[in-house]
Order: structure tokens, then C-alpha cells, then sequence
């Protein structure tokens, strides 16, 4: 765990090891997520569809869709 300082213009650099893990280089976005006291900082993805894809997959039984369908 690196610890980075806060500059006089409110900067803070991210080490090598978070930047490699993340796989950003400058010129990068990232999103900052604040939720209550935990903050969050990710690479902003190219493709929003592409990073969501099969989120939610093993969520719903494997049945769930057809029996959705038949109660139509």
C-alpha cells in the first residue's frame, strides 16, 4: 500500500503499481466513484456495453427465462 500526498493544487500521483494493475498510461480517463467515505478510482472503459457484459450472469436460475416467458 503506497501512501501519496495531497499537492497545493489538490494533484495526487498514482503509483506505478496501481497505474500497471489498471493498465492506464497518461492522458487516460479515469472515473471517480465516492460512495460515503470509500472512494474508487477506475479506468473509464471505452465501451460501456462491452464492460457490463454478463454482469449479472449466474444471477437468475438457469430455467428462469423460459419460465418467465410461459407465465406471459
Amino acid at each position: 500500500m503506497a501512501v501519496q500526498k495531497l499537492s497545493s493544487k489538490n494533484q495526487i500521483v498514482i503509483p506505478k503499481e496501481a497505474r500497471q494493475a489498471m493498465g492506464v498510461k497518461g492522458g487516460d480517463e479515469l472515473l471517480v466513484v465516492v460512495k460515503d467515505d470509500l472512494t474508487l478510482i477506475m479506468p473509464k472503459p471505452k465501451r460501456y456495453a462491452k464492460a457490463l457484459q454478463g454482469l449479472a450472469k449466474g444471477v437468475y436460475p438457469a430455467d428462469y427465462l423460459k419460465r418467465e416467458r410461459r407465465s406471459w
